[in-house]
């Protein structure tokens, strides 16, 4: 299993809520098997930068790959890109 982290902090204009929606939309793309988007509850006591949080899990990295390449992942970067900041992105093993 592959897990997909995406972490993104928004430009001060950004619509929370906006960003969210359409960030969701990527759980239309078929190959996943867990799709969540979440606001950052920015709880944590050192850093609270991170506004939204996408997690995914894959079967495998064949998946991932298949996921990047839809068309709706490209439609949703374009319109998300210019209401974000910073994007950082892991893509790591699970069990």
């Amino acid at each position: 299993m592959i897990r997909h982290i995406v972490f993104f902090t928004l430009k001060p204009e950004s619509d929370r809520a906006a960003v969210i929606a359409r960030l969701e939309q990527l759980a239309t793309i078929p190959g996943s098997t867990r799709f969540d988007v979440r606001a950052n509850l920015k709880a944590d006591q050192i850093g609270n930068e991170i506004d939204v949080v996408v997690y995914a899990e894959f079967p495998d990295l064949a998946a991932l790959t298949a996921y990047k390449l839809h068309p709706v992942y490209a439609a949703t970067t374009k319109a998300v890109r210019p209401l974000r900041e910073l994007r950082f992105a892991a893509d790591v093993e699970g069990k």
